[in-house]
């Protein structure tokens, strides 16, 4: 015999999960008390969405489905935005709220709150347990639903009495879910399409997202680009499936993203989308590219094909097969004219970036370059939203998949810190940044608690400009006046820092980034790096006159 408690903790440990992360409270302290018997990691966030967006981190930055534990009521309802940015950007999460016992559902006692029905919006599926016989099966059944198809959040829902229930646990678990067969396998049909017609097309750019990478086929996708002499632009969820400096890579498109990227999208008369949204953000004037292009979209989901786009040939199933379909065609043509026709744009200084700024502050690209060329090509750059996500996915050089981390969809402040926490949980030895703005920062502020604590050395960028740094931008442009995006009143971030335990140096001229960058990485503690920016730095730069 066995509690409901102890056959969720044994049916985690059956699903190889080694590290959960949370925040206790009374309707989930059965389940407490059980992992205390368990070899799984516990790390202890200083707020539930901090456990969330941890969790995400961990999940994006090692392959493996995150786990996050609340309680009921409000412990249930701070993990929303973290869920909700999880189902956005496709990561696979598996959300565990405490509940109030059942007798009690639908009373509005004590911390209750339906969170089966406030998170179903963003969730791929909810479960609110009614027998503790069920617990192994329905475990199994929100791993395999988080972790396959097109990845995103599962949240289970466990009613106190049900996890202090006994039961034998004897019955073999079972996986069977009618309705739910996730398609794989790409019509082989649309892949000889698709050959076909990147031999006709004059001008094909591939196109990838976030799906590649979850999908594991970034190798694919490099040797498919390689063979053909194909331009790649991806997404901002795209980057990092091409080293950067790849010869083939233009960059990130979008109404924030590199001229070469957006140039070669609109030149183009063939996009193969792979793994792609199409959000407005990655391609506001979808239907003015359609209109010029055939558009190819590969997708493990149906329902995002011909959502935001008009598409030519569909193609449904895991984007890993459907490009080794591509490879096995042995296609034999190149677009060698067309490739360096946009590599000249791409190389021609498209952007003055790299100019001399003020001397009394510090240049976001040229800061951004400097920490990249000092830091191992395996480093997970995390980031918060704002300007920093976008200086970072413009500048830093990302090269490797699953190494660059960001809130692309929701676009959630206050995600980089705790993600950070999460992928240095998951990859301790590896050097973990987290790029943040001073009023991102302050979103999840209480997670260095949960650095500290864990002795996780993350390395803290922070770019302080004393702004809501974008959203005076847009100000700025739009109505010539500013409207509560002042942040002159910040804390000291030295004695913040100190309070933490943390190393710190503050930065205020580019001649002193690359000693400052040496000193943060040789420092074994987490570090907080201050940058003082110039209110008025741009997010884009202009093009250099005369560039192509």
């Amino acid at each position: 015999m066995i509690t409901g408690a102890q056959a969720i903790v044994r049916a985690l440990e059956a699903e190889q999960v080694t590290t959960v992360f949370g925040y206790p409270g009374a309707a989930i302290m059965p389940f407490y008390d059980a992992l205390l018997d368990s070899s799984i990691k516990h790390v202890l966030t200083r707020h539930e969405q901090g456990a969330a967006h941890a969790a995400s981190g961990y999940a994006r930055s090692s392959g493996r489905t995150g786990v996050c534990i609340a309680t009921s009521g409000p412990g249930a309802t701070n993990l929303i935005t973290g869920i909700a940015t999880a189902y956005m950007d496709s990561i696979p999460l598996v959300a565990i709220t405490g509940q109030v016992v059942s007798s009690l559902i639908g009373s509005d006692s004590f911390q209750e709150a339906d969170i089966t029905g406030a998170c179903s919006p963003f969730t791929k599926h909810t479960y609110l347990v009614r027998r503790a016989e069920d617990l192994p099966r329905i475990v199994r059944e929100a791993f395999y639903i988080a972790s396959s198809g097109r990845q995103g959040p599962v949240l289970i829902d466990l009613p106190l009495d049900i996890q202090a229930a006994s039961f034998s646990d004897s019955e073999p678990v079972t996986l069977d879910l009618p309705g739910y067969h996730p398609a794989l396998k790409p019509d082989p049909d649309a892949i000889d399409q698709l050959a076909d017609r990147l031999v006709q097309a004059k001008r094909p750019i591939l196109c990838a997202g976030g799906g590649v990478i979850s999908a594991g086929a970034s190798d694919a996708l490099r040797r498919l680009a390689e063979q053909l002499d194909l331009p790649v632009v991806t997404t901002l969820m795209g980057i990092g499936v091409l080293p950067a400096g790849h010869s083939h890579y233009l960059g990130t498109l979008g109404s924030h993203g590199v001229f070469a990227a957006n140039y070669a999208l609109h030149q183009a008369d063939l996009v193969v989308l792979a793994g792609a949204r199409v959000g407005n953000r990655a391609m506001g004037s979808a239907a003015e590219i359609a209109r010029h292009a055939q558009i190819i979209h590969i997708d493990i989901d149906p329902a995002e094909i011909g959502k935001n786009i008009t598409t030519d040939l569909a193609i449904v199933g895991d984007i890993h097969l459907a490009l080794d379909g591509l490879l096995d065609r042995r296609i034999a043509i190149r677009h060698a004219d067309w490739l360096a026709q946009v590599q000249t744009i791409r190389d021609d200084a498209e952007f003055d970036a790299f100019t001399e700024s003020p001397s009394s502050v510090v240049h976001p690209p040229t800061l951004l370059h400097l920490i990249g060329e000092a830091c191992p090509p395996d480093t997970i750059l995390t980031t918060e939203v704002g300007q920093n996500q976008i200086w970072a996915a413009n500048f830093f050089p990302v090269r490797q998949p699953r190494t660059f981390i960001s809130s692309g969809g929701m676009g959630t402040m206050g995600y980089g810190l705790p993600a950070a926490l999460g992928a240095k949980v998951a990859f301790p030895d590896r050097t973990v940044l987290a790029v943040s703005g001073d009023g991102s920062l302050q979103m999840s502020l209480q997670e260095l608690g949960t650095i500290r604590q864990e002795k996780a050395a993350v390395k803290i960028v922070l770019l302080n400009n004393s702004r809501l740094g974008m959203v005076h931008e847009m100000q700025s442009l739009k109505y010539k006046r500013y409207s509560q995006v002042f942040l002159e009143e910040n804390p000291d971030f030295e004695y913040l820092a100190l309070a933490y335990g943390f190393g710190y140096a503050r930065l205020s001229s580019n001649d002193q980034i690359r000693a400052a960058v040496d000193a943060m990485l040789a420092d074994p503690r987490p570090y907080l790096l201050e940058c003082i920016v110039s209110p008025q730095e741009p997010t884009l730069y202009p093009r250099k006159k005369g560039s192509a």
